[in-house]
């Protein structure tokens, strides 16, 4: 055994004396820039932690915000006002002139002006508005005649008499009044279309209480089993 470790030992030896001290800062060189490059990746990953965690912690406090009971106060945007920027508030909300920028509004939001922006509400009533943005209520849109929305629709339930460019996804029921104009897909628990009201896109009751697929699964099971 002390004769295979020594000439273990020597030939060990004989290749360290071989490579050249370039080599050997070479070999360094690169173990460092390794440890370097784990260096930044973990520090990348921490700052990529950090940011989650602040994108939760905004959302908790916009839900947060909605969680809690809307106040009686009514906030008033004339005619001939102009607001840059977002709106967050406790009440509701009549808008008469024009927003660029998002709305959050705990209560009802009344808007006969224009919104250039996404806007949630507890409910949306919309006369004679112009709209670009994404629509969500935690109840019911009423979309009046001559209004006109260029974005998705989110509620429980919606009236449409205006014109919609985007989809509309509704939990509870949808009518459409005669002088309707969708463009855009339609989901939701019941649909109800007047003459007159013109779509352009699928309609899904995937809402209702009933399941199309799994009824026609079941009597394709039964025919079988007979």
């Amino acid at each position: 055994m002390g004769f295979f470790q020594d000439l273990k030992e020597d030939l060990s030896q004989a290749v360290t004396e071989l490579v050249p001290e370039e080599d050997k800062e070479t070999v360094i060189d690169e173990k460092q820039a390794e440890d370097d490059l784990a260096e930044i990746e973990a520090m990348l990953r921490e700052k990529e932690e950090i940011k989650k965690e602040e994108k939760k912690e905004r959302k908790i406090d916009m839900n947060a915000i909605f969680n809690q009971p809307f106040s009686d106060e009514v906030s008033n945007i004339t005619a001939g006002m102009v607001i840059n920027g977002d709106i967050t508030s406790q009440g509701s909300l009549e808008l008469v002139g024009a927003v660029h920028g998002n709305i959050n509004i705990a209560g009802k939001m009344s808007i006969t002006g224009v919104i250039e922006g996404n806007s949630q509400a507890a409910e949306v009533y919309a006369e004679s508005a112009k709209i670009t943005g994404e629509v969500r209520s935690l109840g019911t849109v009423k979309v009046g005649q001559e209004t006109v929305i260029i974005g998705n629709i989110y509620a429980t339930s919606a009236v449409i008499a205006g014109a919609v460019k985007g989809d509309i996804d509704v939990h509870g029921p949808v009518i459409l009044d005669t002088t309707a104009i969708v463009m855009g897909n339609i989901k939701s628990k019941s649909v109800q279309i007047n003459n007159g009201a013109v779509i352009e896109g699928m309609c899904s009751q995937c809402y209702a209480d009933v399941n199309p697929t799994s009824f026609f699964d079941e009597i394709k099971k039964a025919g079988r089993k007979k």
